[in-house]
């Protein structure tokens, strides 16, 4: 999915996407969730960084009242607990070698009380009182949601300072961390609250072995969307067919929804970096942009591909995605531990724009560095744009993207071509090489999917 807009404002906000189901009122559960353990490690990492507690607050599943409307967890809160059920929170206790000693339990998850008539409706619940919920939440203590405060109030005589995810100036959507900070606030008055955003975020942008197994599936069943998409893509289709065949093939595969609202876009609509109506027919000699991508146990894949509508690329259409994949075999080429996405001489952004910028001509004659408008990359995980400092050194293990694209509005042409990328020990994998990049491996299953739909004499 296109960076050209950064969306470190919103990537919490991205855990209340919207789907339409087939049980309007079932709250989905994240799939093949990670052991135990994993969350283990996670907060016993966060707890040695820090030295004060920590408060998280998960979705309380009233963030959105459409019956459309499922249960998705707010990122932090799942990437510390795999607690996918709402209206629960976390308290972490400091490990940092300055900070006070505590006989008490080191972590604990708050869980509301089971509400025994509403489960006839949405299903059973995990529950404070439920027998070994401790064993089955890998937490050291559950405890009911209104010990909360009092537990706090304890906490506050022992330190003056508490983490939580601090809301920004201006939050998108619903404005659950805000709500929470003015909770917080209300229930420590005397006490002064620090963000932990940017340790998790930190966190985050390196994946565990078993993050990068979920996101492989979620990419490998994006690939085959894709091919699809390139054997069904004629003219006379809708955008819509597209998108709606993709998603299909996501969701029969085991993704749980979209890791974003797929684009489609063809003719002027390719030029539209986040083109959403998806209503526009196909036509013969359109190229289409398609940026489609799943997501499989809370983890999203991100893969763009440029086709011909008709199978064939123009010989211009084909100068500027060659151009494209060119800026794009440039920038991965630069993918390794120690180098930069943006903010460097030689960084990836760098090598993009100045490949794009080098090579070609618009009809004025000027070169195309104007029609690159967005960011080379992104970090791939819990969210389709995962937070944290694209500016940081890379490191082995995280994933990012690399995605030129050339958008010419006035010739009808935008080109985009995106693939996931696993920073290694000694320089990277594309988890994506198995879909073709290349625009006459493009043309040739293409034409394969047309030679299959064709009537047999």
């Amino acid at each position: 999915m296109s960076v050209f807009k950064s969306k470190a404002g919103r990537a919490r906000a991205a855990g209340l996407a919207l789907l339409a189901l087939f049980c309007v009122c079932q709250l989905a559960q994240a799939r093949f969730r990670q052991p135990n353990e994993e969350y283990q490690a996670r907060r016993a990492k966060l707890r040695a960084a820090l030295d004060a507690p920590v408060v998280i607050f998960g979705y309380t599943g009233h963030e959105d009242a459409s019956e459309v409307a499922i249960f998705y967890q707010e990122p932090y809160f799942y990437y510390l607990s795999g607690h996918d059920e709402p209206g629960a929170a976390l308290v972490l206790l400091p490990g940092a070698p300055n900070a006070k000693p505590s006989d008490g339990p080191q972590e604990i998850l708050y869980l509301p009380a089971r509400d025994l008539e509403n489960e006839k409706w949405e299903g059973p619940k995990m529950g404070p009182d439920d027998p070994g919920i401790a064993g089955k939440t890998g937490f050291q203590t559950v405890e009911p949601f209104d010990n909360l405060k009092a537990d706090l109030d304890k906490l506050a005589k022992a330190y003056k300072n508490f983490y939580t995810l601090v809301a920004p100036a201006e939050e998108d959507g619903y404005p659950h961390l805000t709500n929470w900070n003015k909770w917080l606030r209300d229930a420590l008055p005397h006490s002064t609250l620090r963000d932990v955003t940017p340790a998790l975020e930190a966190m985050r942008q390196v994946k565990s072995a078993g993050e990068l197994a979920l996101m492989q599936k979620a990419i490998d069943l994006s690939v085959d969307a894709h091919l699809d998409a390139m054997r069904q893509m004629r003219p006379g289709l809708f955008e819509y067919q597209i998108a709606a065949r993709m998603k299909e093939i996501h969701e029969w595969g085991g993704c749980e929804r979209e890791a974003y609202s797929p684009i489609v876009g063809a003719g002027f609509n390719s030029t539209v970096l986040h083109y959403s109506a998806l209503d526009g027919e196909i036509e013969d000699g359109d190229l289409v942009v398609i940026d489609v991508g799943g997501e499989y146990g809370g983890y999203a894949a991100d893969i763009t591909r440029t086709l011909p509508a008709n199978g064939k690329f123009t010989p211009r259409q084909r100068e500027i995605y060659d151009i494209v994949l060119g800026a794009q075999n440039a920038a991965i080429a630069a993918i390794k531990p120690g180098a930069r996405l943006y903010g460097a001489d030689n960084s990836v952004q760098q090598i993009a724009s100045n490949y794009i910028d080098t090579h070609g001509q618009d009809k004025e004659g000027r070169t195309l560095g104007r029609y690159f408008i967005h960011g080379v990359s992104h970090h791939l995980g819990l969210d389709v744009h995962d937070p944290g400092d694209r500016k940081r050194p890379l490191e082995a293990g995280m994933v990012v993207t690399v995605e030129p694209g050339i958008y010419i509005p006035e010739e009808n042409i935008g080109v985009r071509i995106e693939d996931d990328i696993l920073v290694t020990n000694d320089g990277h994998q594309i988890l994506t090489a198995r879909l073709p990049r290349a625009a006459d491996e493009i043309e040739k299953i293409m034409a394969e999917g047309r030679a299959q739909a064709a009537p047999q004499p």
